[in-house]
């Protein structure tokens, strides 16, 4: 199932893609995919006639993240192991976590924003883990009961301020749009393998990023285990998992996104984001 969230009039419209990728509404079943809703939204669709639903026209300026903004934005840093390399960091024992603030939660095709005191903005392309259910000190064979579904996110820095500035990451990771999410949310039943998903990354039409979520050094399961032992996830919130080399900040020399440039990323059967770089 692939659930997608439209804006109409200023409002958000829910929709599940039907097998035609007919964008359906649903909202006479639910009124919004958010976190008191996701716990039970797969059992409200499944026996739903989506031919009878209202098809919704779909413009990518329109497509809004596939569920509304999470009570928190997870990370994990330097998960793929060709990264880390790439970084010249090693490869960490233990998932390395930090959080973007939620106000950087946008849709996949919203614009980046460039502020004049940025000189070292980033891409990164990452599979997004979607929690459906609570989830507190569970196991790794549990931690996929946990999860709905997975997104595609740009994990959008700024790298002067990530890594120069002192303090922790979440400094160069919580401009407003540094995280891009959507176009779809696709449930986990349609994802047979979330460590088999190839995934790339273009700015200006140059090819960037080409990875594979099978060089994950923690896996879906493991991080979601892993998390829920430190804090509790709910339904909603969002984990970025990290990203395939290829980044500017990896590149010799490095190379960064200015006003103008335009970003394109997708990860095989979740789709592809479109994002322009965009002066304040």
């Amino acid at each position: 199932m692939k659930l997608l969230r439209l804006t109409v009039d200023g409002s958000a419209v829910p929709c599940i893609l039907d097998g035609e990728g007919n964008a359906r509404e649903v909202s006479s079943l639910v009124q919004d995919f958010t976190a008191e809703t996701l716990p039970g939204v797969l059992a409200v669709l499944s026996g739903a006639d989506f031919a009878a639903l209202p098809v919704m026209p779909v413009v990518d300026a329109d497509i809004l993240p596939p569920v509304a903004r999470p009570g928190t934005i997870w990370c994990v840093g330097l998960n793929y192991s060709d990264h880390a390399e790439e970084a010249g960091l090693p490869v960490p024992s233990e998932p390395i976590l930090f959080n973007k603030a939620a106000g950087t939660y946008c849709g996949p095709n919203a614009p980046l924003l460039h502020s004049e005191k940025m000189s070292k903005l980033d891409w990164e392309v990452e599979l997004g883990i979607v929690i459906g259910k609570r989830a507190l000190n569970v196991s790794r064979a549990e931690a996929m009961d946990h999860v709905l579904g997975f997104t595609i996110v740009n994990d959008v820095s700024e790298r002067a301020w990530q890594m120069e500035r002192g303090g922790q990451w979440v400094k160069g990771k919580s401009f407003p749009n540094f995280c891009p999410t959507g176009p779809w949310l696709v449930t986990k039943d349609e994802v047979p393998d979330p460590q088999a998903l190839s995934m790339w990354l273009d700015v200006n039409g140059e090819r960037m990023q080409a990875g594979t979520t099978a060089r994950m050094i923690f896996d879906v399961a493991t991080i979601v285990s892993y998390m829920s032992e430190f804090c509790v996830l709910e339904p909603g919130d969002l984990i970025c998992t990290g990203t395939p080399p290829g980044v500017g900040m990896g590149k010799k020399p490095p190379r960064y996104l200015g006003p103008g440039d335009v970003v394109e990323l997708g990860i095989d059967g979740l789709g592809r984001q479109r994002q322009v770089v965009q002066s304040l």
